[in-house]
Parts: structure tokens; C-alpha cells; sequence
């Protein structure tokens, strides 16, 4: 997780050098998020699983840029709302460990109520 926490500290001190903590309300930093997301996702729309295959290989950095974009603001609404990453994905793993028991969801797509 250290690796996580060193890319929270460069994203921070990128923000910080430019005055932009400012700007930075839970709200719009949420709302940076889907944004980048949504702009994430417009490389899959209206594609059928063969185009993806091709969009994928030929735009494979425009496609990581994007998911770099989500990354930062992720990074950074967990550093400024105090959330420790690690021990949030693994406390969730937990839960759905306990919603998708491997006997009742190996195999199935449905959704933990279903099953």
C-alpha cells in the first residue's frame, strides 16, 4: 500500500503547489470523480466487444490516462476526507466475502439478495 500512499503524496503536493485546496469541497472533488469516470467509460460506448478489443489496443494510453484521472481524485478525496484505502478495501473485501460466499456465488452473476 505504500506505493498508494506515495502517489497520494505526490497528488497532494502537485494540488498544494498551485493553491488549488481552495477549490477542493467534498462535493466537487466527488463530482471531478464521476466526471473523469464518465469520461473513462466513453471509450466503451457504443462499442461492440470486437471494436473494445481494437479501441483498446490502439488508444491503450488515452485509455490509461483516464483511469489515472479516477485514481487521482480518488487518492485525493480519501487523503482529505482521512480515509486509509487499505484499511477500507479490506474491510469491504470482508463484507462481500460474507454477501458472496464462494458455494452460493462461484459461477453466478447475481447479486448477493439473489442468491
Amino acid at each position: 500500500m505504500s506505493d498508494l500512499v506515495e502517489l497520494q503524496e505526490k497528488i497532494i503536493a502537485f494540488r498544494d503547489a498551485r493553491g488549488w485546496k481552495q477549490f477542493h469541497n467534498h462535493k466537487d472533488l466527488a463530482i471531478s470523480l464521476v466526471l473523469e469516470a464518465s469520461e473513462f467509460l466513453e471509450h466503451f460506448q457504443w462499442k461492440s466487444p470486437e471494436e473494445i478489443k481494437k479501441h483498446l489496443n490502439n488508444n491503450k494510453e488515452g485509455v490509461s490516462d483516464e483511469l489515472a484521472d479516477v485514481l487521482y481524485w480518488v487518492l485525493l478525496l480519501a487523503y482529505d476526507l482521512d480515509i486509509d484505502l487499505a484499511e477500507a478495501v479490506t474491510g469491504k473485501m470482508k463484507k462481500n466475502e460474507a454477501k458472496y460466499p464462494v458455494k452460493k456465488a462461484s459461477g453466478t452473476h447475481k447479486k448477493y439478495t439473489e442468491l
